[in-house]
């Protein structure tokens, strides 16, 4: 992602295209392919030299949703945990898991399977 003046001289490069096409190509973009218009306006501002301060409210409220460890299941039976718990558990995409269920607990658990690990 572009910063500063690196970023004012590209957006002005890529002016003739829209918002969504700028914020692309200076590189606003999250992994999954989701364009991140929010950061990119907000890097804009910086870049112009323009600070606006706001109070720890608006900054919470700007941090997006925030985990909340609960979720429920789908209508279609999927059960979602989210990224949110896999990032703050450290795990990584193509990890796999043994799932064991404890019908007297009502739980599940998710035990990581070892490359050695037979199926």
């Amino acid at each position: 992602m572009l910063v500063g003046d690196a970023l004012l001289e590209k957006a002005r490069s890529l002016s003739s295209r829209s918002e969504d096409e700028i914020a692309r190509g200076c590189g606003y973009v999250s992994p999954a392919g989701r364009l991140l218009k929010k950061s990119f306006y907000k890097a804009l501002v910086d870049a112009k030299g323009y600070r606006i301060s706001g109070d720890s409210a608006a900054q919470a409220a700007s941090r997006g949703r925030q985990a909340e460890f609960r979720t429920r299941v789908h209508g279609n039976g999927n059960l979602l945990i989210g990224n949110a718990y896999t990032r703050r558990m450290g795990l990584t995409p193509g990890q796999e898991f043994r799932i064991q269920i404890h019908q007297e607990t009502r739980s599940i658990w998710l035990l990581p399977l070892q490359e050695e690990e037979p199926a």
